[in-house]
This record gives structure tokens, sequence and C-alpha cells, in this order.
């Protein structure tokens, strides 16, 4: 599991493993998990956790940490990380496992191939350290060892230095979040609230449950939907959360009352049925009481050449804003933190698509990214919660993961804007233009 080097994007890891989950731990960590389950196929089952940088022309990704899980394959995951612990929760079958991830700093001899772990003080300035190749070089890791040492080194030394962050994932509380009688339970999604005080959990049995984070103790049974439910989140100002089920509900409830706040309804093409796949909040210009709802919708079975849609609601009325209609079904949805991309991946070619939020223009689309369907979609960061995000020559990336193992990512190059003082000159040109037009021919 070393890491990948291309010359595009495209292809950055490949594990021995189907990959079910993806997120960002910090801003230039990624997190993904899956597993071939509790059969005796050899496959494992965990997490892989690699760091990812840009070295000035492309995207590279280094494994840091592989961690397994036994015979427990994890299918989805939520992350509550705050730079000295993070709180990782996994749906391992029915139930839902507490994992810390601690982090720490490892400061490595060049020479010698020998590395010692240092605590905070160099944690912090890691943190705060630039993000391409100069990232990873001597200076880092001798400010952390000075400090450390309280007398400077040599230049020498400083050459030989240089520091890696890792992490140490120890297991703690496990609660069950899925009943389903007569069959076997799943948790099939976990999420934790922007805020950090909730966590809501949905699987086979079609309950919705809202429990106290980071204690996991259970707070209330908002939804009952009649079949499973596909998935959850909260809005970022967590007062609400949406609801998503195989019954082909979507249920907006409001948090402090426990009272379902809207039905997202819409007139489906042909009146055929549609189920609600995924949903995901996003924020209106990095405003957090200003958001939007975002959904993705497929075709009840294989009728005609009826297509999947991404949707964008207007979170106070529940109405549906807009609908771009996509060639076949959708299977996964991401939202970046600023709210100004979403990106889909699709079910059956495995191809990925960028959009503006606003006003669902496509601007970037990966024919065939995997060989089977996206199982998981994350933008990388750009806000600075959890550290300055990676530098790069792009507008916006997005990983996708896959159960063909890959981890890829996806960039758009940064779209050239004409210049508001040129825009202003052109105007005045044009006007005046129109003007000596007008007096010459006696208009």
């Amino acid at each position: 599991m070393a890491y990948t080097r291309r010359p595009s994007d495209g292809l950055l890891a490949r594990v021995n493993f189907p990959l079910y989950a993806v997120d960002m731990l910090t801003s230039r960590h990624i997190i993904v998990a899956g597993g071939g389950g509790s059969s005796k196929t050899g496959v494992a089952n965990g997490f892989e956790i690699y760091e990812l940088y840009h070295n000035g022309t492309h995207f590279c990704a280094e494994e840091v940490l592989r961690h397994e899980t036994g015979a427990n394959v994890v299918m989805n995951f939520a992350l509550r990380y705050g730079g000295k612990k993070g709180f990782l929760c996994a749906g391992q079958e029915a139930h839902c496992q507490m994992y810390f991830v601690q982090p720490r700093v490892l400061l490595e001899d060049m020479e010698h191939g020998k590395g010692v772990s240092v605590g905070k003080p160099a944690l912090a300035d890691w943190s705060n350290g630039k993000d391409n190749l100069s990232q990873r070089n001597a200076h880092s890791g001798m400010e952390a060892v000075t400090n450390r040492h309280k007398h400077p080194l040599s230049s020498a030394d400083i050459f030989r230095q240089s520091r890696r962050m890792l992490f140490d994932i120890q297991a703690s509380d496990v609660v069950q979040t899925d009943f389903l009688k007569g069959a076997e339970p799943l948790q099939r999604v976990v999420r934790i609230s922007g805020n950090g005080q909730l966590m809501a959990t949905g699987g086979t049995d079609g309950h919705l449950r809202v429990w106290t984070f980071p204690q996991m103790t259970l707070a209330a049974k908002l939804a009952e939907h009649s079949k499973e439910i596909d998935d959850l989140d909260f809005s970022p100002d967590s007062k609400v959360i949406t609801s998503i089920s195989k019954d082909s509900q979507g249920l907006v409830w409001d948090l402090a009352s426990g009272q379902l706040q809207h039905k997202l309804q819409w007139k489906t093409p042909e009146g055929a049925k549609y189920l609600f796949k995924r949903c995901r909040y996003g924020t209106v210009e990095a405003q957090k009481d200003n958001y939007r709802l975002f959904t993705i919708a497929n075709p009840l079975g294989k009728i005609g050449k009826q297509r999947g849609f991404l949707q964008r609601w207007n979170c106070a009325s529940g109405q549906l804003q807009q609908a771009v209609a996509i060639d076949e079904s959708l299977s996964s949805l991401a939202v970046r933190d600023d709210g100004r991309f979403v990106a889909v991946g699709t079910m059956f070619s495995g191809s990925v698509s960028m959009y503006i939020a606003f006003s669902l223009q496509r601007v970037l689309h990966i024919p065939h990214a995997h060989s089977m369907f996206v199982t998981g979609i994350q933008f990388l960061p750009i806000t600075n919660e959890a550290g300055p995000p990676i530098s790069s020559d792009t507008e916006a990336a997005v990983l996708s993961i896959s159960v063909d193992n890959k981890v890829c990512i996806h960039s758009l190059a940064q779209r050239r804007v004409v210049p508001a003082w040129i825009a202003t000159v052109f105007l005045i040109v044009m006007i005046s233009a129109v003007f000596v037009l007008c007096a010459y021919i006696g208009i």
C-alpha cells in the first residue's frame, strides 16, 4: 500500500479491500473504510488513512495508517475531529462502534532511518505548515526538534530531519443502533451534527434515532419509515435533519420540537416512481444559517430510458427549486464545505461529475472514473477549521471511491475570469459606440 504518484488526476491509491466510505480526517488526511465482511475470503476489513499533498503539478497520496477491524466490515462512518483528539463512529452490522483518533508527529532522521514521536507543540507547528513538498522537508522538522531540545541544531542536522503526522486509533464505546426483527439488522448511515452535540443513525428497521454525542445515549426517535433508511444529514446550523428511505419518502424534521417540518415532494417524469438515494446540506456562501438541501433520486426499476436527477430544494418552504437530469442512476453525493460545488457519482458507469451549486451547471465530467459504481465521494475542504487547506492550481477537487478498491481524485482547473476593469472599459466602449452609431444614423 505504498503511495501512488501520477502525472495527472486519477488514481491516488489502491487498497486491498472494497471501499464503502470516505471523508477528510484533517484538511490534508483522507480516511477510507470498507472490507470483505465476515466470510473467510481473506479480504480484510478496516480503515486506511492517507496524507494528501500537491507537489506543484499534481496531487499525491501516501499511506500513514492501516487499522483492521477483524471480522467487522465498515460500511459507513462519521467523523468529529478537533485537532487534539478525534471521534470516529463506524457502522459495523447493527452497531455503531466509536473509535478515538489520536494524532502524533513522528520526527525522522533521514540519515539513520530512525524516528521519534513528539507531542503537541510539534503537532501545532505541523498543522500550520506549508502543504507542498516543502512541508515535508528538513526545515519543518528542525523547528520541532529545536523546540523540544531547547537548543538549535546544525545545518547538517536540519537537512537530515523530517517529520510526518501519524494517528493512533483505539476502540471505545459501542451501541446497537438497528433492531430489525426477522432478518439481519444493519446500520446504513451515521451522521454527527455540525455543533458536535448530536449523532443520528438509520438502518434497516426504518427508525431515525438521535443520540447525544459523544455519550451515545438515545435522545429521540424522530421518524419511522416503512422501509430502510438510505441516508441522513444535519443542516449546517444543527437545527433540522433530513431522512430519506426506500419507501420513497424524504422527511425534514425539526430537532428542537421533534416535529415533521416538510415532506420532499416533486412531480416525477411521466408519473414514474422515483426513490431518493442521498441527501446533503450545503451552505450559501459559507453562511452557517443560510443553506440549501441537495438530493439525488433514481427511477424505481429499469423502465425505458428514465434518468436519475440531481435536485436542489428550498429549505424554508420544502419546495423543489431546480433539478437536472443525468443519463443514469446515481449512487453518491457530496457538497463542498463552502457550498459552491456539488458532486455526484454514478451507479453503472462509475463516472464522477461536478456542478456549480447555485445553478446546477455541470463544470466537470469524468466518465468511467471507476470500473464499478461509485460508493463514496468527498470534496477536499477549503475552510480552515482542521488546519490550512492544500494549496494547488485547481479551483475544486473531489475524491471518489468504489468497490473496485481505488481511491481517485478529480480536480477542476481554475476557470479564467475577466478582470473587473477590463469589463468596465469594454462596457464604456460599447456604450460610446452605440451613441456614435445612433448619432450617425440620426436616431
